[in-house]
């Protein structure tokens, strides 16, 4: 054991400074450090994390080892736990939604794998411990119930749909109320009385992430969204070639009309990795959303090939599947992991707050 013992007010003052990822404030405040532990040069520590930033907790937990190593010394022996933090999502807008994100998927146009991107976000933010809940407003083609394997009719108790379970998402979709092959035939007031219902009369629980499947194109349902509860933002998927990202960049254009931040866009099917010869082909071109994304000062969250397993899942109600095969999941990741770097980097830089000591 080393003769130099760990200095407590030096552990306490890293820990003062220390921010969580979800709310931005110290963690010693929000009452995050659970435990402390000095013996001679060993020092532990329990830090509690939410499970809306679940897929940071590990970087979370690196960098506070890293920070109390620099202060502490390289002989310091340091030992960082995380576990849950329970921090339930507070009510937003007039419906009672409890949900802390409310994220919009869209795309300009149709095509270009939106409701796949929309079911790979809910189930990677799931996979890594997140509550998440999906709900499908593409009312005129809803494919969510097909991608995830679902086609059960929603129950309601005591006048509230209770939404169906699809791999621990829960989930709602215009898909479970109509029979296949009924087409939806409905005006601008029938789509917003839907999606109202949707959103007010779903008994959705405490939700970290409600990810929304948009219909394509820029109608009024993103209006309708805006006009209900304050959306956290929108995630716009497109592919690369020219014909697609002129549309992306209308939908891009309509968020902001309405004043819903932009979150990120995805490029879908980037290329096409040859499965016979290793070689790329560029089908729909290349980096075009990357460009576009640097051009209009909106995130890019990441990339995603043509890959015949992805769309042999799709096909056989079977997204989740993606998560089970590493060529498939390291695209959807590094998605579900921007997209909540980047939330939490916005919380970091944002004023500090009055006390959150009720948290």
């Amino acid at each position: 054991m080393s003769d130099s013992p760990i200095n407590a007010s030096a552990v306490d003052e890293v820990l003062k400074n220390f921010l969580d990822p979800e709310t931005g404030r110290n963690v010693k405040q929000l009452d995050q450090i659970k435990d402390v532990s000095i013996d001679g040069n060993r020092v532990t520590v329990s830090l509690g994390l939410t499970t809306y930033s679940a897929p940071l907790w590990e970087e979370t937990r690196q960098q506070l080892e890293e920070q109390l190593r620099s202060k502490l010394g390289g002989t310091a022996e340091i030992t960082v736990n995380t576990v849950e933090h329970d921090r339930p999502a507070l009510p937003i807008g007039s419906i009672g939604l409890t949900a802390k994100n409310v994220i919009a998927v869209a795309s300009g146009k149709g095509g270009v794998g939106k409701s796949t991107v929309a079911a790979s976000l809910a189930l990677g933010l799931k996979k890594a411990g997140c509550k998440v809940g999906l709900m499908d407003a593409d009312v005129y083609g809803p494919s969510i119930p097909h991608l995830l394997g679902v086609d059960e009719r929603p129950e309601a108790i005591e006048q509230r749909l209770q939404p169906v379970d699809a791999n621990g998402i829960r989930v709602m979709s215009m898909g479970f109320l109509v029979p296949p092959g009924e087409a939806v035939v409905w005006r601008g007031p029938m789509l917003h009385g839907a999606i109202t219902q949707f959103l007010r009369d779903t008994d959705w629980g405490d939700l970290d992430y409600l990810i929304i499947d948009m219909p394509p194109g820029t109608g009024d349902i993103a209006l309708t969204l805006s006009q209900l509860l304050p959306l956290t933002g929108a995630v716009v998927v497109c592919t690369p070639q020219e014909v697609a990202l002129l549309d992306a960049i209308k939908a891009i254009a309509m968020f902001r009309k309405v004043n819903i931040p932009l979150l990120g866009m995805v490029e879908n099917m980037s290329y096409f990795l040859c499965p016979d010869n290793g070689k790329r082909y560029d089908i729909f071109g290349s980096g075009g959303a990357r460009r576009s994304a640097e051009e209009l000062e909106v995130p890019f969250l990441g990339e995603v090939p043509i890959q015949i397993p992805i769309r042999e899942r799709g096909d056989a109600g079977n997204t989740a599947g993606n998560y089970e095969d590493q060529e498939s999941a390291q695209h959807f990741e590094r998605i579900c992991y921007s997209l909540v770097k980047n939330l939490a980097s916005q919380r970091m830089a944002e004023p500090p707050m009055p006390s959150l000591s009720v948290l």
